[in-house]
C-alpha cells in the first residue's frame, strides 16, 4: 500500500516520518520523499492515527488524484536540484514526463490549475533556493555552480538569480544575512 504525503520535502522529514511508523507499529517497505510504501494495509484507526501525527509535523497524507500528481512532480523535481549529483541531459520537461509517465502539457496544466505557478516557475524558484544554498556554504563557485545545476552558462544563471532576488550573486554572497527559503516553502 502506498500513501502519498504532502510538504514531506528533506531527508529530515523522510526520517520523522520513518520514526512515527515505527511507533505506530507500521511496517514499511520504503520511505521517500512524499511517498511511503507499507506492507499490509493499515486500518482506520492507524490511519487516523498516522494523520494526526503527521499533522502535528506540518505534514498531511494526501487522497486526491491531483494533489498526489503534483506532489509527486515537486517531488522530481526537488529531488534532482537539490539531491543528485546527476546532470539532466534532457530537458526537465522531458524528464518529467518519462519519470511521471504522463504527457507533459496534462501535467503542466494541472500543476498550474492547482499551484498558481508553472512548473518551469517552480524549478527556476527552486533552482535559485539551490544556488543560494551552494553560494552560502561556499563548496563551489559559480562556474560549477552553473554547470551542476544544468544552467547554459554562468551569465544565464546571473541574469536569472538577479531577476528573482534582486541581487547578483556575488552581492547575495557577501550579504550578512542570507535569505534563504524553506523547500516546502517554494
Amino acid at each position: 500500500m502506498v500513501l502519498h504525503i504532502k510538504y514531506m520535502v528533506s531527508l529530515r522529514c523522510r526520517l520523522m516520518v520513518q520514526e512515527e511508523l515505527k511507533k505506530l507499529g507500521l511496517r514499511y517497505v520504503e520511505v521517500d520523499l512524499g511517498n511511503v510504501e507499507i506492507m499490509e494495509d493499515i486500518t482506520p484507526e492507524q490511519r487516523s492515527k498516522l494523520e494526526a501525527s503527521l499533522n502535528n509535523m506540518g505534514l498531511e497524507l494526501l487522497d486526491d488524484r491531483k494533489g498526489i500528481l503534483i506532489e509527486e512532480i515537486k517531488h522530481i523535481i526537488i529531488e534532482q536540484i537539490h539531491y543528485s549529483d546527476s546532470i539532466l541531459n534532457i530537458n526537465f520537461s522531458d524528464y518529467i514526463s518519462e519519470k511521471m509517465g504522463m504527457d507533459y502539457t496534462y501535467l503542466a496544466n494541472i500543476f498550474s490549475e492547482v499551484k498558481g505557478v508553472t512548473i518551469q516557475q517552480f524549478i527556476i524558484s527552486n533552482k535559485i533556493e539551490r544556488v543560494k544554498e551552494l553560494l552560502i556554504y561556499d563548496q563551489l563557485n559559480l562556474t560549477e555552480i552553473s554547470y551542476k545545476l544544468n544552467y547554459s552558462s554562468v551569465a544565464h544563471l546571473s541574469n536569472q538569480f538577479k531577476k528573482v532576488t534582486g541581487l547578483t550573486p556575488s552581492a547575495f554572497k557577501q550579504l550578512k544575512i542570507r535569505r534563504r527559503k524553506g523547500l516546502e516553502n517554494i
